[in-house]
């Protein structure tokens, strides 16, 4: 699984065994402006965002120092889920990531459902974006006194005027977002350990790993607590397939994703759990709140001067990049449903910056609908979201194992070939994978609240995705004619 082990041959996409692979209309008319540094940050980026920065705090809060648990197993399987997507890149780069793959190995079908989970994961996360932002804004004084909605307006609007310049602009925005995030963590890290080596004091406690056992130990409030927020869990790797949309407006994905992909891994453990975990010794669980990042929060205690203000505008930061990186990557995945027919037609256009602005400006709709959310129920707003987010994190990361079992099962009947670059244990991976992600929507109904009322939504879920197949089969069909005959 190391990047030596998986470098000792060369990483060439393979064309299928019988004929040409499949050719994807949506990946036709981009430019491949993204660099190795660009993939790279996009792939830190991506597995550092909202979910760590603010809703640590209200699970450090509600889980207590078990949270730490629950990062790592969910960072496995996020890992798992994007290494399968790497294989599948590197066998066939699209644009169109996943969706572009359910249509070669499930039909239309499962990639106009794949892309329309993955548009209700992010049009539901730029809501939560957008809302971690004015939550974060209001952190100064100078902005206490403005609405919620009025803070989450003015960050969906400079985060849309930014993503519709060009890619390049945009991974130049993500490679500094990305530099700001890990700068800032690895400082958070530097400091909280120099605390813990000193026992300077923090608030009045000791830090060490004495503030855990005397605030009731890993499980405060028993196992349960840390079962139930696993969905949220799951909603801070939500950003974790991008690299796999990125790769197709990038000139050397097979040089490129591997290193991305493998590191991860490493990332995961050191940014989410060893943060946590440094977190849970700084001061007891109790002392954070979901209202509050925890990262300021233990900045504030210290009372350094500007530390917690800085600490919070990094926070921003983070919450603006997840918000970026929504808008980039459904304009890509509506694109290519687009041009199959899946999608409306004004989502496939492009402006001269090759940026396919009709997709992007959809999904900016949504977070319209969020702004009116956030002036409804302001202190909801961000909870109610979140698990909307998670169900269709869920159902695109479930899609993304399923390509990859059937990927996995042709290559076994010699229809393709499968790269150098593949998924450890397959096939046990990706169904242990999919038996975690069905253990996760158990999970949610089984909490109550929010979370139940979700899951009761997906029936309604599956009732607009079969309602919107009827509605677009025909389009999809003739399209699906005129491509063959061409």
């Amino acid at each position: 699984m190391s990047d030596r082990t998986t470098e000792a041959e060369p990483l060439v996409a393979a064309p299928p065994a019988t004929g040409s692979p499949h050719r994807d209309a949506g990946d036709a008319g981009y430019s491949k402006d993204l660099k190795s540094r660009h993939i790279n940050m996009i792939a830190i980026g991506g597995a550092i965002g909202t979910g760590l920065f603010l809703g640590a705090g209200g699970r450090l809060a509600g889980a207590g120092p078990s949270l730490a648990i629950a990062y790592a197993v969910c960072g496995a399987f996020a890992f798992f889920v994007v290494r399968a997507l790497g294989e599948l890149v590197l066998y066939r780069p699209s644009s169109g990531a996943f969706v572009s793959y359910a249509r070669e190995f499930m039909g239309e079908k499962g990639a106009f459902a794949a892309g329309w989970l993955y548009f209700l994961n992010w049009a539901t996360t730029a809501v939560a974006d957008i809302t971690a932002a004015a939550t974060y804004a209001h952190f100064w004084a100078m902005f206490s006194d403005i609405p919620q909605w009025i803070l989450a307006l003015i960050a969906l609007a400079v985060v849309l005027t930014a993503n519709l310049i060009s890619v390049k602009y945009f991974g130049e925005m993500e490679f500094w977002f990305s530099i700001i995030k890990v700068g800032a963590l690895v400082a958070f890290m530097l400091i909280g350990i120099f605390l813990v080596v000193t026992q300077h004091s923090v608030d009045g406690h000791t830090p060490g790993f004495s503030t855990i056992t005397d605030s009731g130990g890993i499980f405060p409030v028993g196992m349960l607590p840390m079962l139930l927020v696993i969905q949220g869990v799951v909603f801070a790797y939500a950003s974790v397939e991008l690299c796999g949309v990125a790769a197709g407006e990038t000139e050397s994905p097979e040089k490129i994703m591997p290193k991305a992909i493998n590191s991860i891994m490493w990332r995961v453990g050191l940014f989410y759990v060893g943060s946590v975990v440094l977190l849970a010794v700084l001061l007891p669980y109790t002392a954070y709140s979901g209202d509050e990042s925890p990262f300021v929060t233990v900045m504030d205690k210290l009372g350094i001067p500007g530390a917690a203000g800085v600490m919070n505008l990094v926070v921003l930061t983070a919450a603006l990049s997840s918000l970026n990186s929504g808008l980039y990557s459904t304009g890509r995945i509506l694109r290519s449903m687009a041009l199959s027919g899946s999608a409306p037609r004004f989502t496939g256009r492009m402006n001269k910056g090759q940026v396919p602005y009709g997709g992007i400006l959809l999904t900016a709709g949504f977070g319209v609908l969020g702004v009116a959310l956030n002036y409804v129920m302001p202190g909801q707003a961000f909870e109610i979201v979140l698990n909307f987010a998670s169900i269709g994190i869920l159902g695109t990361w479930g899609m993304i194992m399923l390509c990859s079992l059937l990927f996995w099962h042709r290559s076994r009947d010699g229809r393709v070939t499968r790269p150098s670059y593949r998924l450890p244990w397959a096939p046990y991976t990706q169904i242990v994978t999919l038996a975690f992600l069905a253990t996760v929507v158990f999970l949610m109904w089984w909490g109550g609240g929010v979370g139940r009322t979700t899951v009761m939504c997906l029936p309604l879920i599956a009732a607009a995705l079969v309602g919107g197949w009827f509605v677009v089969r025909r389009r999809v069909n003739e399209l699906a004619r005129e491509r063959q005959e061409a």
